[in-house]
């Protein structure tokens, strides 16, 4: 076992008078997403992945969701280093916008850096010079702690959990795990390891819920394999194979299975042809020479030999194969005997795009293999008796489990109660508690800010609640806008009020409703005693509280008022 010495602070002595270690989540409990957490002992910090979560359905305009780092800049003189447990945007996707605010290194397995070299890329941001990939077995020394990696099997290569050993004890980090005894790769889970370390003694378990109200065992991402064997043995015409970007491992097997039918293949859609770069760059993806081919080419072929990996595997209304449903992508057109396997299945709230583009290809006259039970897609996520194994492997003292909406970390918590760990070792909580540990105590002791900051576009956290609100009932009910002029004198009201309407009702339509509208408006204002320009005010709220309740008693809708007084 190597330790690479990179980066102490402080004299040994001081910290272990601190005595105590606290794990503090910034995200990834109780949602889906957005995992980040940091571990506290004395003046030193560690951080563990630094992850983004997709916007809800009450999002609109909202492209993604980060952690509140608040406690990171805070902090930031005590962070000894960032340490990710695979490349997955869920995990690395916020670690941009993090490193413009901060320096700090960054350690990982190989692919997992090279894809967050790709995210630096875009966002012209230079890691820290002291980044490094590391092997599983090498140990990183970061003040306080030790760090090494262990291999687990997950669905993108060189996913890794974390040892991470503390004056305190031992704590062990799952990152998102299952065990596969088929893998892709052929990297099985180090299990030699995690019993090897379970002897030694582990004081706190974090393992993945994402899977924890499933029975049994996860399947082997080799059964995918077998699919897409079966499929393209089959099918007449061309493959076209949706999938996440990241799914290296699902690439590889449309490879190989198209290789062993003759067929060469290409990629469409910039982050697919990124990642593949990369993983080709890296070792990742080894094919026979002449294997991939340029989107361009496959106008020279025929189509019984031609597969296309490409994005789009969510409905995503811009990706290539939401784009080649409606027919509008510039390079590949939808024909009959096309067939079209949608290699993932929906995150919560992506249900209806995803069946709005199988609509759309059927339309088209595609054959379209989708949903859980055509085995064309399998998870990367351990169920119960993966974690009970897990469990059984480490034998913590302690146990939190993360990853996963609340009630995957209530039935992640029975498991642990299953196998024998003491009830009271067993603590839930949400994003932002501190959760303190000594030699033989645990306990929740306080909280630091963990919300959501909200991307539109390139403004980060300036849209807030308020914004959100004020987006729903437009997009609810609509919006009026009322221009009225008055006299900057009298205070009289000299013209007006104009009404525009936008997604409340159709003006040539509604022409009776908006006079009517206009009278109430022009009635309210006179009525107004000492009618002044500097109450404006007042005049506003008149404006908004008379149309308000006159559009709710004809139309029972609530659009946005927005009332304009012009100087005249």
């Amino acid at each position: 076992m190597c330790i690479v010495n990179l980066w102490e602070v402080g004299s040994l002595a001081a910290r272990l008078e601190a005595g105590k270690l606290q794990f503090i989540p910034l995200g990834g409990l109780g949602e889906i997403g957005k995992n980040m957490a940091v571990l506290v002992h004395g003046n030193d910090m560690i951080l563990i992945d630094a992850g983004l979560a997709f916007p809800e359905e009450d999002m609109p305009g909202i492209d993604i969701v980060l952690p509140d780092i608040t406690f990171l800049l805070e902090n930031r003189d005590r962070l000894r280093g960032v340490f990710l447990t695979h490349g997955h945007e869920d995990h690395i996707g916020a670690l941009p916008y993090l490193l413009r605010q901060m320096s700090v290194p960054v350690y990982s397995a190989r692919l997992t850096l090279g894809m967050v070299e790709l995210k630096l890329q875009e966002h012209q941001i230079a890691l820290h010079p002291a980044s490094r990939w590391l092997e599983p077995g090498e140990v990183v020394r970061a003040g306080s702690f030790n760090v090494e990696l262990f291999r687990v099997n997950h669905s993108i290569p060189d996913a890794c959990g974390l040892i991470i050993k503390t004056p305190v004890g031992t704590v062990v980090h799952t990152g998102d795990f299952k065990f596969d005894h088929t893998p892709v790769d052929g990297h099985v889970a180090d299990f030699h390891r995690l019993a090897e370390i379970g002897r030694e003694g582990v004081l706190l378990l974090l393992a993945d819920s994402t899977n924890a109200e499933r029975p049994g065992y996860t399947p082997s991402e080799r059964t995918v394999g077998k699919t897409f064997d079966r499929i393209m043995e089959s099918a007449e015409g061309r493959v076209i194979v949706a999938s996440f970007a990241s799914q290296v491992h699902r690439i590889r097997q449309v490879g190989e299975a198209a290789v062993r039918h003759h067929r060469r293949v290409a990629v469409v859609g910039r982050s697919m042809e990124n990642v593949v770069q990369k993983a080709i760059d890296l070792g990742y993806l080894n094919f026979p020479a002449g294997t991939w081919m340029d989107i361009e080419e496959i106008k020279n072929l025929p189509a019984e030999q031609i597969v296309i990996v490409t994005t789009g595997s969510q409905g995503e209304p811009m990706s290539a194969l939401t784009r080649m449903s409606t027919a509008d992508h510039r390079k590949v057109t939808i024909v009959p005997g096309d067939t079209v396997i949608i290699s993932a299945t929906a995150i919560p709230g992506n249900e209806k795009y995803v069946s709005r583009t199988v609509d759309n290809l059927y339309r088209l006259g595609a054959h379209v293999v989708y949903g859980s039970d055509s085995n064309i897609h399998v998870s990367g996520h351990a169920c119960q008796e993966e974690i009970k194994l897990m469990l059984n492997l480490t034998r913590p003292k302690f146990y939190i489990p993360v990853h996963g909406e609340y009630r995957h970390l209530v039935h992640n918590a029975q498991l642990g109660r299953d196998v024998g760990i003491d009830p009271a070792h067993i603590l839930i909580g949400e994003n932002g508690v501190v959760f303190e540990f000594t030699r033989d105590k645990g306990a929740m002791v306080g909280t630091v800010p963990a919300g959501k900051v909200l991307v539109d576009g390139v403004g980060v956290g300036d849209v807030g609640n308020i914004v959100l609100r004020d987006r729903k009932q437009l997009a609810n009910d609509g919006i009026l806008i009322v221009v009225v002029g008055m006299d900057a004198q009298s205070g009289l009201l000299v013209s007006g009020p104009d009404i525009v309407s936008r997604g409340f009702v159709y003006v040539r339509e509604s022409e009776e409703l908006l006079d009517e509208a206009r009278q109430r408006v022009k009635t309210a204002l006179n009525q107004l005693e000492g009618n002044n320009l500097s109450e404006w005010s007042a005049i506003k709220s008149a404006v908004r509280e008379t149309l308000g309740r006159f559009l709710w008693d004809r139309t029972k809708r609530r659009p946005m008022i927005l009332p304009i007084i012009m100087e005249v």
